[in-house]
């Protein structure tokens, strides 16, 4: 249907060429005293119908052929831009604009040359010649144009005063930070806040919020009290520290789970999670969203000890094997010291012996110093 529309299209526009050719060679006198022509209006009449017959004509009939070439030079000009690069072709075009704005302007004195066809002959070669050059110089220097806009860029910020670097710097590392039930929960991000390393903005999605408020109403003691903690947290973060927090009403109804919603948010918002909950850790980053957690954190600044060295501990409990003693440093570290159930609740000199890394946080085996 589209190819008859276009087909009869075509045809419309060979019948407006054929008026406009019959046009110009009667209106044309020097066509006309050169032929010796003198027709009547009857004749004018038949030609001119006869010029919108034929080129109607023509142009509807070779219109499947035109059609043809058009796709196969589509095709070629598809096949030969494969291997372009954009910047090839944005260089090209906008070389080609300038090139041939200039040559309008070279053109307008040759307009005062008093032979028409010379006057034309040279504005058709200035386009073509000052087009050529304004399409193919621009992507051979290429290389050249960049590095002079690079340069241009580094002295522009060589210019900026230093503190305006740093606000435009600020700006763009406020990438979104999503906050998690389970990390409102556990109240460290509060921390975290107050010594500054976090950046906001912090975004609290409003089904988060709802999670909170049904633990909250929850008729188990221990959950009940886990809710409201994290209700307090996010009170405090909001009146105790100057970091930017936004609530967002954005929900996703299709949804059901909280985590779901919460990676798709970040999805939508470019932003990251900040959690301490392994598995929401895990699936958000199969998805391709990043995601900050607490414990991680927790894990990474953690002091480093290593085989061999001394630390004194208070020995609390027994371990899980015979002999065994448990001690804790003062981050939560467990260390196991073999043989050393006999100084349970003194404090002991040890000597490390290794160190165990386990998603769960970092485990120590020591022996008491003989």
């Amino acid at each position: 249907m589209i190819q008859k529309i276009l087909r009869v299209s075509f045809g419309i526009v060979g019948i407006l060429v054929g008026m406009a050719l019959a046009n110009m060679l009667l209106t044309n006198t020097w066509i006309l005293r050169t032929l010796q022509i003198n027709l009547s209006p009857e004749l004018e009449f038949v030609f001119y119908g006869a010029l919108i017959v034929l080129f109607g004509l023509i142009f509807f009939i070779l219109f499947p052929l035109m059609l043809k070439g058009v796709k196969k030079l589509t095709k070629v000009v598809e096949a030969s831009m494969e291997n372009v690069r954009l910047i090839d072709v944005g260089l090209g075009i906008g070389g080609l604009v300038i090139g041939l704005v200039i040559a309008m302007l070279i053109s307008f004195a040759f307009t005062q040359i008093p032979i028409p066809w010379i006057g034309g002959i040279l504005t058709i070669s200035i386009y073509i010649v000052l087009g050529y050059i304004g399409f193919s110089l621009p992507i051979k220097k290429r290389e050249d144009i960049i590095q002079a806009f690079q340069n241009n860029k580094r002295e522009k910020e060589a210019n900026v005063p230093v503190g305006q670097k740093r606000a435009a710097k600020k700006k763009n590392a406020a990438i979104p930070k999503l906050l998690d039930t389970s990390v409102i929960i556990d109240g460290r991000i509060f921390d975290i806040c107050k010594t500054g390393f976090i950046e906001g903005p912090l975004v609290i999605p409003v089904f988060v919020l709802n999670e909170l408020q049904l633990i909250s109403d929850s008729s188990d003691e221990l959950k009940r009290n886990r809710g409201r903690r994290g209700l307090d947290i996010l009170n405090k973060i909001q009146t105790d520290l100057e970091i930017e927090v936004q609530v967002t009403e954005e929900d996703f109804e299709d949804t059901h789970e909280v985590d779901s919603k919460l990676v798709k948010l970040a999805k939508a918002t470019k932003g990251k999670i900040l959690t301490n909950d392994y598995n929401l850790n895990k699936v958000a980053t199969v998805q391709g969203v990043d995601v900050l957690n607490i414990n991680e954190l927790a894990n990474a600044v953690k002091p480093i000890v290593l085989p061999g060295e001394e630390m004194k501990v208070l020995l609390v409990k027994g371990g899980k094997e015979n002999g065994q003693a448990v001690a804790y440093l003062d981050d939560g570290t467990m260390i196991v010291v073999e043989n050393g159930r006999k100084y349970i609740g003194t404090t002991t000199t040890v000597l490390v012996t290794s160190i165990l890394q386990t998603a769960a946080g970092r485990m120590i085996f020591a022996k008491p110093k003989k």
